[in-house]
């Protein structure tokens, strides 16, 4: 389970909650039976608790959230996009360690 400051996003309030935000917002999108993204969960609990207040951090399932993953060519998981502005202004694909994840953070803040 997400932490408490990772926000879950759906097809419902991904405009509002994503494309419309005021500030960065980065997406985690996953699925339960992904190692990797497994893998990463942590990482993200972590630093939505380091970063409350300067960037939203937030996972899509991609199994139950089809079409933002197509929308966006979510290919493989886990991948890590960064919105600003309605737009991805960053995209990972694959596990990453948090102190890549913090100089990707860094850049957008």
């Amino acid at each position: 389970m997400a932490g408490a400051n990772v926000k879950t996003f759906t097809t419902a309030n991904f405009d509002s909650d994503v494309l419309k935000s005021e500030q960065a917002v980065l997406v985690d999108f996953w699925a339960p039976w992904c190692s990797p993204c497994r893998m990463v969960a942590p990482v993200i609990d972590e630093l939505a608790d380091e970063y409350v207040g300067r960037i939203t951090i937030g996972k899509v399932n991609v199994d139950e959230n089809g079409p933002i993953s197509s929308q966006y060519g979510v290919m493989s998981i886990p991948t890590l996009a960064i919105f600003k502005g309605g737009e991805v202004v960053e995209k990972i694909v694959g596990f990453r360690g948090k102190p890549d994840l913090i100089k990707m953070l860094e850049k957008h803040i």
